[in-house]
């Protein structure tokens, strides 16, 4: 068996503390990214929930259509653009394929959410961050899963339920839409966040 003598031992031993502390370093930063991220979505979400019920409560869920289509991505535009980071909405059945396509990445987290969630998992902790290297650097990612709540039924839910003012609306803001037949507590999507780690 090979052996350090103690010349060896004191000539690793830098190395060593050196690389314990960078993994120290890495895994602060991962929970400080996390902490952020978290918070940047914890936002998008109260801010969305404030906006649909407030036009639920006015106007019904046909016009809570256009709060999806044009409020919530200015929302999310705006924190983006306070944090530094790219906030979005993603799904594997997105109403609005521009904004809303989920990346490979994406796609992957949002079918384990759905497994962890079958499996029992509190939709609270569905949620998932990670440093990743990626073509233009290393990359932070981060994502909450969304569920379909009561209120979002009007607009989700089975075809079939759907008012006929909630249908035209669909029809005429989302020709090809994907968004509907949902049951409640199921996976609707996720926010997602993703910051670039490279230098200027």
């Amino acid at each position: 068996m090979a052996r350090i003598n103690s010349t060896g031992f004191w000539l690793l031993l830098p190395v060593t503390l050196l690389f314990l502390m960078q993994g120290a370093t890495a895994a602060e930063d991962l929970r400080k990214l996390t902490d952020d991220a978290r918070t940047a979505a914890k936002r998008l979400i109260e801010q969305t929930r404030t906006e649909l019920t407030r036009e639920l409560e006015r106007s019904g869920p046909a016009r809570a259509v256009t709060v999806c289509k044009f409020s919530v991505p200015e929302l999310a535009s705006s924190i983006s653009r306070q944090t530094g980071m790219r906030v979005t909405r993603v799904s594997l059945r997105p109403r609005n394929r521009a904004l809303g396509e989920a990346d490979p990445w994406e796609q992957r987290i949002l079918l384990d959410f759905e497994k962890r969630l079958a499996k029992g998992e509190n939709p609270e902790t569905l949620e998932i961050s990670e440093i990743m290297d990626e073509p233009v650097g290393k990359t932070f990612r981060y994502m909450k899963a969304l569920i379909i709540g009561k209120p979002c039924m009007g607009c989700h839910g089975s075809t079939s339920d759907l008012s006929e003012g909630v249908k035209i609306q669909l029809a005429n803001e989302y020709p090809f839409d994907r968004g509907t037949d949902y049951q409640l507590g199921q996976i609707r999507g996720a926010i997602s966040v993703k910051r670039s780690l490279q230098g200027p």
